[in-house]
């Protein structure tokens, strides 16, 4: 059931129906002793899955009602929330594991014109406006940006 929620969540954002994410879920996480944005901008098979360590350890590190974590995919770095991606169920652990994953439009829109049609997204991919914007609005809420 989830996962068609989610699923259906991206459809109408990327048909620009539910208005884009701009602040982080503060309530699901209120005792974070740390907020982390993790960016993943290198369509490098390796620095892909570094992100997704460095997620990964700081779960561990903090525990998961300690640690509140976004992945933020633009350029290259998309590919890592391709649907057909090769971390998908890693993503899928995390994600249950409450990471969030962002997915810049501007990137999904240039993939796009070169594909000849929008690629397919992870369910757990929640597009937004633009990558480094996303970025720039967790920052401003007090997150630490952390490039692997």
């Amino acid at each position: 059931m989830k996962k068609i929620l989610t699923q259906g969540l991206l459809v109408l954002s990327l048909l620009g129906l539910l208005p884009a994410v701009t602040q982080a879920d503060k309530e699901s996480k209120p005792f974070a002793e740390e907020r982390i944005v993790l960016q993943i901008s290198d369509p490098n098979p390796f620095k892909q899955t570094l992100v997704l360590n460095v997620a990964s350890n700081l779960l561990k590190a903090y525990g998961q009602d300690k640690v509140d974590i976004e992945i933020v995919a633009f350029g290259p770095g998309l590919r890592l929330l391709f649907k057909d991606n090769a971390n998908k169920n890693r993503i899928e652990g995390l994600a249950g594991s409450g990471i969030r994953f962002s997915a810049c439009k501007n990137t999904i829109a240039n993939f796009t014109k070169k594909l000849g049609h929008s690629p397919e997204l992870n369910a757990n991919a929640v597009p937004v406006s633009a990558g480094v914007v996303r970025i720039i609005e967790l920052e401003n809420q007090g997150f630490k940006l952390i490039k692997p």
